[in-house]
C-alpha cells in the first residue's frame, strides 16, 4: 500500500526547458500526474530554467506544447497560476538568495574559497589513500584571518551546505528503507561563486514553499536525497518548510545494449512519436508499463483505468527496457478502440501536405471515409496512412521495384489479361464479386488466390501488401482498376 500522508496529496512535475523532451522525462510526468488524480490531490508543473547557458524560449514553449499534446492537466504552474507562482525558477532569483543567506546566518551552510585545482589535488589524495573523494571539509571552519587572506587573493567563495555528521535513513516509496552514512554525503555546494543558486538548492526550495508532499524523480536522483533530507530539516528549523516529502526514486528505462536510454538515442525523442502518429493514450500506456502494471496478464489500458489503479508501492525497481515494437503494437491497439469517425480525424495531418504524397485537389473524401474502416485495422501508427491509401489518390501508382520483381513472375502478364476480363464484367458494388473474378483468373491458370491477387495488387496499388485488396479495387473503381492492369501489362511487354 502506498505511503501517504494525511496532508493533501501535492506533487511535481519539473523539467528544465532544454532541446526535445525525452519519453523517461514523459514517464515521470505520466506517474506523479496519475499519483495525483489518483489520490485527489494536485500536481504542481514547474520550470526549472536556471541554468541560462543550456535553457531555451524554445524548449519552454516546446515542453508546454508537449504536455497538452500528452493530454496532461496540471493545477498550478505556467499557464495556470497558483498560489505559489511564479512556477519558473528564472522568475524567483530574489527568493533563493534570501534562503541562502538565511542558511548562511543560521550557521547551516558556509563560505567555500577552495579553487577547483586544489579540490581536484586533495580528491585525487584521498582515491590514493583509499579514502571517499568528496568534500573534505576545508573551509567549514575558517578563522576570520584566512577569511581575509582569501579575500585579498580575489577569490570569491561558493556556498556550500553543511551536512550533519550522522548517518540518514528514510524509506522509499519504491525501494524500501534507505540508509546513507556520512561519509558518502560530504558537504555540498547550492550557491555558485558568481551568485547563482544551484538545483540543490532551488529544487528543495521550491518543494517546501509549494508544500509538495511526494517527490517521484528518477533513479539517478537518489544519490542527492539524503542531502535534500538534510537540508528540509534545515529549512523546517528555519520555518521555511513544513515537512520533509517522501521520495520515490523511479527505476532507469533501457535503450539499446541495455544502457540508459539518453537524449542522445534517437528513439528517446518524443517529437520522433508524435511525428510517426503515435496516439498520446497509445505512448502513455506503453510508457507506464516501465515499471509498472495494471495486471500480469493485460497490457493495454486507458489512462482512467491506470488512474484509478495507479500505486506508487507497485512500481518496480529494476530498470525497464524500452521496446519499441511493443510499442508499436500497443498504439496499434488504441488505433482499433478509437470510433472510426475519431480514426478519420485524428489521421488527417498524415493526408495532406507535407506528408501526402498527392495533389489537395487530388484527395477524395468520400473515398477516405470508404477507405478508413479498413485502414484502422492494419495501422500500428497513423503516419502509415499515408502509404496505404496513397494509390487512391495518385494518378498512377508508385510502383516499388523489389514489389514488382516479386509479384510479376512469369506468366503474370496472361494472369493479368484474364483477371481483367473477368474484372470488366464483374459487380463493382460487391468486394465479393471482384475477389471471385480474380478467384476465377486465378483458376483458369491453375492457381490459388493468394499467388492470383498478388500481380493484381501490384498493378493497382504499387505494393505487395496493403489494405484488403477487393475493398481497395470496389473504392478506387472500375475505370481507374482496368487502367492500371492495363499500365502494368504495357510495363511487362516493354
Amino acid at each position: 500500500m502506498s505511503s501517504v500522508a494525511s496532508a493533501p496529496v501535492r506533487v511535481r512535475f519539473c523539467p528544465s526547458p532544454t532541446g526535445n523532451p525525452h519519453v523517461g522525462l514523459v514517464r515521470t510526468a505520466l506517474f506523479n500526474w496519475a499519483f495525483a488524480r489518483h489520490h485527489g490531490g494536485t500536481l504542481v508543473f514547474r520550470i526549472e530554467d536556471t541554468d541560462a547557458a543550456r535553457d531555451s524560449e524554445e524548449s519552454y514553449e516546446q515542453l508546454l506544447d508537449s504536455m497538452r499534446w500528452l493530454g496532461f492537466d496540471w493545477d498550478e504552474g505556467p499557464e495556470v497560476g497558483g498560489p505559489h507562482a511564479p512556477y519558473r525558477q528564472s522568475q524567483r532569483m530574489d527568493l533563493y538568495k534570501d534562503v541562502a543567506q538565511k542558511l548562511l546566518d543560521g550557521g547551516y551552510a558556509y563560505h567555500c574559497y577552495c579553487s577547483q585545482e586544489e579540490l581536484d589535488t586533495r580528491r585525487e589524495a584521498a582515491r590514493a589513500a583509499g579514502r571517499p573523494s568528496g568534500y573534505d571539509g576545508h573551509c567549514r571552519e575558517l578563522t576570520a584571518e584566512q577569511v581575509e587572506r582569501y579575500r585579498a587573493e580575489g577569490r570569491e567563495p561558493i556556498v556550500r551546505f553543511r551536512m550533519p555528521d550522522e548517518t540518514i535513513t528514510f524509506t522509499d516509496l519504491v525501494r524500501g528503507e534507505l540508509t546513507f552514512t556520512p561519509e558518502n554525503v560530504p558537504d555540498y555546494g547550492i550557491v555558485r561563486a558568481n551568485g547563482a543558486p544551484l538545483y540543490t538548492l532551488v529544487n528543495p526550495v521550491d518543494d517546501a514553499l509549494m508544500e509538495i508532499t511526494h517527490v517521484l524523480r528518477g533513479e539517478d536522483l537518489l544519490s542527492s536525497t539524503p542531502r535534500q533530507i538534510a537540508l528540509y530539516k534545515a529549512l523546517m528549523e528555519l520555518g521555511i518548510a513544513q515537512r520533509i516529502p517522501e521520495f520515490g526514486h523511479l527505476p532507469y528505462v533501457m535503450g539499446e545494449g541495455n544502457k540508459k536510454l539518453s537524449k542522445r538515442d534517437p528513439q528517446s525523442s518524443l517529437n520522433l512519436y508524435r511525428e510517426r502518429g503515435f496516439l498520446p493514450e497509445g505512448l502513455l500506456n506503453y510508457l507506464s508499463l516501465l515499471g509498472w502494471s495494471l495486471s500480469a496478464d493485460r497490457d493495454v489500458f486507458t489512462m482512467d483505468e491506470m488512474v484509478q489503479a495507479f500505486d506508487v508501492a507497485d512500481v518496480n525497481p529494476n530498470p525497464a527496457r524500452f521496446d519499441l515494437k511493443k510499442c508499436e503494437a500497443i498504439n496499434g491497439d488504441h488505433i482499433r478502440m478509437l470510433d472510426v469517425k475519431e480514426f478519420t480525424e485524428r489521421c488527417r495531418p498524415w493526408l495532406q501536405p507535407p506528408f501526402a504524397p498527392w495533389a489537395p485537389e487530388d484527395f477524395d473524401e468520400a473515398q477516405w471515409q470508404a477507405i478508413a474502416p479498413h485502414a484502422q485495422t492494419r495501422l500500428k501508427v497513423l503516419s502509415e496512412i499515408t502509404d496505404n491509401v496513397d494509390f487512391l489518390f495518385l494518378p498512377e501508382p508508385v510502383f516499388d521495384e523489389a514489389s514488382w520483381n516479386k509479384a510479376m513472375k512469369e506468366g503474370s502478364d496472361a494472369l493479368l489479361r484474364t483477371a481483367r476480363e473477368k474484372l470488366q464484367s464483374a459487380d463493382w458494388t460487391s468486394a465479393e464479386s471482384l475477389k471471385e473474378a480474380v478467384l476465377a483468373a486465378g483458376e483458369a491458370h491453375g492457381l490459388k488466390l493468394g499467388k492470383a491477387q498478388a500481380p493484381v495488387r501490384v498493378a493497382v496499388t504499387g505494393r505487395t501488401v496493403g489494405l484488403p485488396l477487393f475493398e481497395s479495387l470496389e473504392i478506387l473503381g472500375k475505370d481507374k482498376t482496368l487502367a492500371r492492369i492495363d499500365t502494368a501489362l504495357a510495363k511487362l511487354a516493354a
